[in-house]
């Protein structure tokens, strides 16, 4: 008999939980809701741990910065530094249709509009510009400009809900509102820093990220060129720049990083649960609970305030330095944090307790963007290389950690030490950051004068890598592409 029960992979009910025959046997006897069901096995760990390669997108001449799923999770659109928008159904890993977006710089963010019969798309990019391109009925696509920012435009925010109203931030520190009604753009007000503090007269914010609360959609909150995540209810904006103040209702900062010159925040977002994650350029994520944040004014805090404030859960292994990355949720109720690295791998982990549950290899190079499906336990990722991966559970084996895990955390930690030993203001890194692009760029032009017949790929590697060392002085000796990796 015992023989028979280990043939069958029968095993003591001692030594293995009986949650998941429970769970299924209410639900066929109808004692539990079936969406309840699916919502518990999606976020279980053994289904993360089971994500692997489903299929690549193919399509792009240019490094992937933008991804986003449709409402119903059957399709999703991405946008290039090769300034092209396509739309893929992800599951056969077909491209439905494709087109140019008017846009003359790298593309940084897509967005389908809800309730639109995705129809409509708005994207922006390096060019400081928000677009809209909307599908007509024989195929084509017209494309408009909505506003513009000075310098890029990273992210974008939809209202939940609404097939009109989305907003933008720009590295000029202004948040703009749109509705495409009447396809009007209006500045709210622009980002400063030391708002409150007297001693120190105010400098704009150049901001790299916008979300909204969807549990709280009056709520937004953005992060840029300092060390503060500030949220704003937009109640309280007046349709006119000029009169608005920049007046936070709340911020957030972990407490040693208060009062930091040289990091910024490149990614933000918001938990179903009102939770903010933020993710610094190389430091490290955190995620802050609600309404526990330093109030309007930081710099009015006392010591005593900050001795007591409230630590956020911290997510570290992974490094972000060369790109703007993102970070997002991950699960039914969001029980995991994802990002991507500079190491080129995804991380994954439990929010609750910040246990590293997946470790996957994302990217030759650089992992940029993570967007999780709407309903089920498939996530789509983007970076250096010109595809987009769809990620999906697979097979029955639940592979471990890599063997090296520890190297690869210890190398990106030992990265970030050895950065932060040299203080720079975020306006220095970005002008930086500029000064190699413009200089990649007139390679590029004298490359392509030459009819070089170097391939792209080998370009890409080539840029990335010099960057890595930091060799920026020759431009003959610094190859690569600006629509290989975006920087800027």
């Amino acid at each position: 008999m015992e023989n028979l029960q280990n043939h069958r992979g029968i095993t003591n009910t001692n030594t293995r939980s009986p949650r998941g025959f429970t769970d299924i046997f209410r639900r066929e006897l109808g004692l539990s809701h079936p969406n309840g069901f699916a919502r518990r096995f999606s976020a279980s760990e053994v289904l993360v741990k089971s994500l692997n390669l489903y299929g690549k997108l193919d399509g792009h001449e240019g490094c992937v910065n933008a991804v986003e799923f449709n409402s119903t999770g059957d399709h999703l659109v991405s946008g290039s530094d090769d300034r092209q928008v396509m739309f893929w159904n992800w599951a056969s890993k077909t491209r439905l249709f494709a087109y140019p977006s008017g846009h003359t710089d790298n593309i940084f963010q897509t967005k389908i509009m809800p309730f639109t019969d995705d129809c409509r798309i708005v994207t922006s990019a390096g060019d400081g510009q928000v677009r809209v391109g909307v599908l007509r009925e024989d195929g084509r696509v017209d494309t408009t400009m909505l506003g513009k920012h000075q310098g890029c435009v990273y992210k974008l925010a939809v209202e939940p809900g609404s097939p009109h109203i989305l907003y933008s931030c720009g590295e000029d520190g202004f948040i703009q509102h749109f509705d495409l009604r009447s396809n009007s753009a209006t500045k709210l007000f622009c980002c400063s820093s030391s708002a409150g503090n007297n001693k120190q007269p105010l400098s704009k914010i150049g901001l790299n990220s916008i979300v909204i609360d969807s549990r709280n959609p009056y709520y937004f909150a953005v992060g840029g060129s300092d060390e503060y995540a500030r949220v704003y209810d937009i109640r309280k904006c007046r349709w006119d720049s000029a009169r608005n103040s920049d007046r936070p209702v709340n911020t957030f900062c972990p407490r040693h990083l208060i009062g930091s010159n040289n990091v910024n925040i490149t990614g933000l977002a918001y938990s179903t649960f009102s939770e903010l994650l933020v993710s610094y350029n190389d430091e490290l994520i955190y995620l802050f609970e609600k309404n526990v944040g330093l109030g309007s004014s930081p710099s009015s805090a006392s010591p005593e305030d900050l001795k007591n404030m409230h630590e956020p859960q911290v997510y570290s292994g992974h490094r972000n330095a060369q790109t703007i990355k993102g970070v997002n949720f991950f699960g039914p109720n969001d029980e995991y944090v994802l990002s991507g690295s500079d190491c080129g791998h995804i991380f994954i982990w439990k929010k609750k307790e910040a246990k590293l549950v997946r470790l996957m290899v994302g990217d030759q190079h650089v992992v940029n963007q993570l967007e999780a499906h709407p309903h089920m336990p498939i996530l789509a990722t983007c970076g250096i290389e010109k595809n987009v991966k769809i990620w999906t559970p697979l097979g029955n084996d639940i592979p471990p950690l890599p063997v090296n895990v520890e190297e690869i955390m210890e190398a990106n930690r030992q990265g970030r030490e050895d950065r932060t030993r040299v203080t720079l203001t975020p306006d220095v890194i970005m002008h930086v950051l500029r000064l190699q692009r413009r200089q990649t760029l007139a390679y590029i032009e004298r490359r392509h004068n030459r009819a070089d017949n170097v391939s792209d790929e080998e370009d890409a590697e080539g840029y990335l890598l010099g960057f890595l060392d930091g060799d920026a002085s020759s431009e003959e000796d610094s190859p690569g592409n600006s629509r290989d990796c975006n920087i800027s």
